[in-house]
C-alpha cells in the first residue's frame, strides 16, 4: 500500500503563507488535504487527481492552491492569506479512484500542524 509523508506546516501570523508537501511512496490517482481543528470534525480542504482536476472547499477557495508533480508523486498545498480559522492539523490523503471532496480516502499521512495567530 502507498504510504504518505508530509512536510511543512508551522506557525504564522494572520495574512501569512505556508506550504505543505506530501510525498507518496508510489503512484496513486487521487491525492488531497484534509484538516481537523480542535473540537471540530475533519473536513476536506482540497483534492487533485493525476490528471490535474482540482476541488477546493469554499472556505479556502481563492486562498489555497493545490498542485501535483506526478513524476515525484508529490502534492503541494500553498496556503496564502491565512486566518486563525485555518488553524488545524492538516492531513495528506490518497485514494486510487474517484477524486473529489466527498469520497472516502483510504490512505493517510501522519498529519502536520498549522497554527495561525491573529
Amino acid at each position: 500500500q502507498v504510504q504518505l509523508v508530509e512536510s511543512g506546516g508551522g506557525s504564522v501570523q494572520a495574512g501569512g503563507s505556508l506550504r505543505l508537501s506530501c510525498t507518496a511512496s508510489g503512484y496513486i490517482f487521487c491525492m488531497g488535504w484534509f484538516r481537523q481543528g480542535a473540537g471540530k470534525e475533519r473536513e476536506a480542504v482540497s483534492t487533485i487527481s493525476s490528471t490535474a482536476v482540482t476541488y477546493y472547499a469554499d472556505s479556502v477557495r481563492g486562498r489555497f492552491t493545490i498542485s501535483r508533480d506526478n513524476a515525484k508523486n508529490t502534492v503541494t498545498l500553498q496556503m496564502n492569506s491565512l486566518v486563525p480559522e485555518d488553524t488545524a492539523m492538516y492531513y495528506c490523503a490518497a485514494r486510487p479512484g474517484y477524486c473529489n471532496l466527498i469520497v472516502s480516502f483510504n490512505v493517510w499521512g501522519q498529519g502536520t500542524q498549522v497554527a495561525v495567530s491573529s
